[in-house]
């Protein structure tokens, strides 16, 4: 009840109080209010990649800076950024690449079923298989020497682009409520990835300086010969 109510103030930007999720549990719940909250607020971060954040009063606001919200044309659509997430990670957990098999293994636990229309991610064969495909955050693709032909589910270069594996494993960790170094070569590959980021965006600024540099340089050699 207290997601449904967290959710819908979400999608019509209201704020989020505490006399109104009272209202939503009746007083009679008031004394387990915390774990309520608590429990209904880990749900809808893990599974849609909305934080409950307080300023002055209350507010979901989406954790993942992902772009996959773009192009929506209903402004109360809830985002799908948490559930991305977490097929990331279910790719990266099982070596970078997964069957459909396991996916649908996967969503299925989350009560999210092929061809069975759901009430927050629409139908979600189109989902994975299409819309996240084409805007570029999930490769499908065949198996190679699969017969019967079997299909299976890569990052795509968006995903590479606007997320981290070390990131992608922190919210695994959050599911299953340890910490990113519990997966010793989960960790260990997350690591890697992040110096690979950090040498890449060295070697690009590089050019960048030394471009730089060179209208100094030029102006020291004529100063001196002046």
């Amino acid at each position: 009840m207290v997601m449904d109510f967290l959710l819908e103030r979400y999608t019509k930007k209201e704020p989020i109080t505490q006399n109104a999720m009272l209202n939503v549990i009746s007083r009679k719940y008031e004394q387990h209010f915390p774990e309520i909250l608590s429990r209904a607020s880990e749900c809808v971060e893990l599974v849609l990649g909305l934080e409950l954040k307080e300023v002055d009063c209350r507010t979901l606001v989406n954790k993942f800076s992902l772009g996959v919200e773009e192009g929506s044309s209903d402004e109360e659509e809830l985002p799908k950024s948490g559930l991305l997430m977490e097929l990331l990670g279910i790719i990266f957990m099982k070596g970078n690449h997964t069957s459909e098999e396991e996916i649908w293994d996967f969503l299925n636990v989350l009560g999210i079923h092929a061809g069975k229309k759901h009430s927050i991610f629409g139908e979600p064969r189109k989902l994975i298989t299409i819309d996240l495909v084409q805007k570029g955050y999930l490769n499908y693709r065949q198996m190679p020497n699969s017969d019967p032909p079997g299909y299976e589910f890569l990052w795509g270069p968006r995903a590479y682009a606007e997320t981290s594996k070390m990131k992608v494993l922190e919210v695994l960790a959050k599911i299953q409520d340890t910490v990113p170094s519990s997966f010793p070569d989960l960790y260990d590959e997350a690591l890697r990835d992040q110096v690979e980021r950090a040498g890449l965006r060295g070697a690009a600024r590089v050019p960048i300086m030394a471009e730089a540099s060179a209208p100094t340089r030029a102006k020291s050699y004529s100063s001196s010969h002046i």
